[in-house]
């Protein structure tokens, strides 16, 4: 499961790098995943102009995963992030608009752009 436990060994420090901003189309996602031991930490980017976003990747209504594909969280229109296991929408900046999770939101995962780089924060 890609809770986000404060302590996950497997949650990425700050400063690790992520992605060139170029590599993510506008608006795009780009998924991560980070393993230590049998721990995992799964997280995600959301750019929408010149801003970008980081988040867990766990529905906040049933803790899976968002998406089966690494790079794809967006609705075909682009305009939503997609919890394909049961369909609910999320605005590109985390807030359950459709769903089982309407008033919920994702849980953030601070991120930082650097000289045009995305980095953990």
């Amino acid at each position: 499961m890609a809770r986000s436990e404060p302590d996950n060994p497997a949650r990425p420090p700050p400063g690790v790098r992520l992605c060139a901003v170029a590599d993510l189309a506008d608006p795009g996602t780009k998924g991560f995943r980070f393993r230590e031991g049998q721990r995992l930490f799964a997280g995600f980017v959301v750019r929408q102009g010149e801003t970008v976003r980081g988040f867990v990747d766990s529905c906040p209504h049933a803790g899976w995963p968002l998406s089966g594909l690494p790079d794809r969280y967006l609705t075909r229109d682009d305009r939503h992030i997609l919890c394909a296991g049961h369909g609910a929408l999320f605005r590109l900046s985390g807030e359950c608009v459709a769903g089982p999770c309407v008033g919920d939101r994702l849980t953030n995962w601070p991120v930082e752009i650097r000289d045009g780089e995305v980095f953990t924060a």
